[in-house]
C-alpha cells in the first residue's frame, strides 16, 4: 500500500489522472488502486511513466522493467515513443499493436486485436494520424499515412486506409464512411 501512494505520488498528476477518469469517472486512490487490477490501465501506467520518468532513476527503471514486463503478459506492442493523448483507455487486452510513428489525440479507446500500422513504401507511406474522441472496435486495422478526425467510431473488423473526415462512423473492408454527429456519443464515456 505504501508503494501505491509512493508511486501516486511519483506521477505526473495530469495525465495519469486523465487516463484513470476514463475507466471510473473519477481518479481518486481508490479508483487508482481498483484500476491496476484491470490489465488495459495497468500497461497504460507504465507506458506513461516511462515516457515521464528518467530511465536511469530508480523509478524509471523499474516503470521500464513493468513495461517489458505487461507488454508480454497482456499482449499489446505500443512503444514508449508513441504519441497518446491524455484519457487513453484499452478495453480489453491481446494482440494490439501501435506503430511508434502513429500520433493519437485524446480520449482514444482501444479494442483488443487492433492494428494501427505503418506502411513502409508507396503513396500511403507513413504511420496514422488520430484525432480526439475516436473509438476503435474489436479487429480493426488502421495503416498507412492517413488521418483520422475528431468524434470518429470504426467498427469492429474494419479496414482503414483512407483518410476519415470528422464526425464519421467507418465500418467494413473496404472501409465504408457513414457521416454522423453523434458517432461516439454512446461509445465514449468519462470523456477529459
Amino acid at each position: 500500500m505504501s508503494f501505491l501512494l509512493y508511486l501516486l505520488g511519483a506521477l505526473k498528476p495530469d495525465i495519469i489522472k486523465a487516463d484513470l477518469f476514463r475507466y471510473f469517472g473519477k481518479s481518486d486512490y481508490y479508483s487508482f488502486k481498483k484500476a491496476l487490477s484491470i490489465p488495459g490501465f495497468h500497461y497504460t501506467l507504465y507506458y506513461r511513466l516511462c515516457k515521464i520518468k528518467s530511465k536511469y532513476s530508480l523509478l524509471g527503471l523499474y516503470s521500464r522493467f513493468m513495461y517489458k514486463r505487461l507488454m508480454f503478459k497482456y499482449g499489446f506492442q505500443i512503444p514508449a515513443k508513441t504519441l497518446i493523448g491524455r484519457g487513453f483507455r484499452i478495453s480489453h487486452y491481446g494482440a494490439t499493436v501501435i506503430n511508434y510513428d502513429t500520433i493519437i489525440g485524446e480520449n482514444f479507446y482501444l479494442s483488443h486485436n487492433v492494428t494501427i500500422g505503418k506502411i513502409h513504401t508507396g503513396s500511403k507511406a507513413g504511420a496514422p494520424v488520430i484525432g480526439n474522441r475516436v473509438w476503435v472496435g474489436p479487429g480493426a486495422v488502421i495503416v498507412g499515412r492517413i488521418k483520422i478526425g475528431d468524434n470518429v467510431l470504426i467498427s469492429g473488423n474494419a479496414f482503414v486506409n483512407i483518410d476519415v473526415p470528422s464526425n464519421s462512423i467507418v465500418i467494413g473492408n473496404p472501409a465504408k464512411i457513414i457521416p454522423s454527429e453523434k458517432a461516439t456519443d454512446d461509445y465514449i464515456t468519462f470523456k477529459v
